[in-house]
């Protein structure tokens, strides 16, 4: 699985950059976790609002940091996608 979190380094993106790490470790999965500070590349995956949240190429959240419940569900439904 291929996360990225994608914003400049300010405390929501820090803060959902922290709890994805977080959460993949509780689940004891396999995850390439990747932080992206470049304005162009968060804008090429079409995201307009930081911090996001792209799984696999697919982006999942926009401008805000959701409840590492909200990500559990969120990471649970792109395993069973794949």
């Amino acid at each position: 699985m291929n996360i990225k979190v994608l914003g400049a380094g300010c405390a929501r993106c820090n803060t959902l950059e922290k709890s994805v790490r977080e959460v993949v470790k509780e689940m004891a999965i396999e995850a390439n976790i990747e932080k992206v500070t470049d304005f162009k590349e968060i804008a090429k995956a079409g995201v307009m609002m930081t911090p996001g949240l792209v799984i696999n190429g697919k982006v999942k959240v926009t401008g805000k940091v959701p409840s590492k419940a909200e990500l559990t569900s969120i990471i649970t439904s792109v395993l069973a996608e794949s």
